[in-house]
Formats: structure tokens, sequence, C-alpha cells
């Protein structure tokens, strides 16, 4: 099998990737993350059960691609991801983002 792969950088264009994990023992509620950059890709996987968002540039604010492992995939409009000029807010739907579960994140810029 061939895999051919090819990528393209702008000159004098920057990119930035922040990686992190967030775990809540409070409430569970919505949360930031401060990455220093506009992310053009956010990835939220919880990792005790394995469902996750996607947030790609272009979509809207609040939104996400949902994954969960014991159903479909959905795009959901509330309670997903809203970017801003340095961060991101991960909101609160209650399969992904949940007291006491790990959360890795990575953000793309």
């Amino acid at each position: 099998m061939a895999v051919t792969s090819t990528q393209s950088m702008h000159p004098g264009s920057v990119s930035n990737v922040a990686v992190g994990r967030y775990i809540s023992d409070a409430t569970a509620a919505a949360f930031v993350i401060t990455v220093g950059f506009l992310p053009r890709i956010v990835i939220v996987k919880n990792v005790t059960s394995g469902d996750s968002y996607e947030w790609y540039e272009g979509m809207a604010a609040a939104s996400a691609y949902k994954r969960v492992t014991a159903g479909d995939a959905t795009i959901i409009t509330t309670l997903g991801i809203t970017v801003s000029s340095s961060g991101f807010t991960v909101g609160l739907d209650t399969d992904v983002n949940v007291i006491n579960e790990q959360l890795s994140w990575v953000a793309i810029g």
C-alpha cells in the first residue's frame, strides 16, 4: 500500500499547536482554555468515556462534530466549542464535559 501525503505552509506563516488535559472535581460547567492564538481546529476527547468534540474553522460558535462511543456522530449547534482570538470555550455537553472525567484537547492555529 502506498501513501502519498503533502502539506503546504505559506512563506512567513506561523503554525501554533497547543495540547493539554482538563479535569474538574467541582460542578460540571463550561470552561475556557487560553492558548494565546486563534484556533483553526480544536479537538476535545473525554479519555474516560471515549466521547469527543471536533470543531473546524468555519463552523458556527458553540457547535461541534460530536462522536459518542455508544451512539452516532452528529453535528451539535449548542454546548459545543466556541473559539476566541486567544483560545476556546468548551460547552457543557453532558456526554463529553463530565465531572471527574479527564479531557484531553488539542488546538491548532
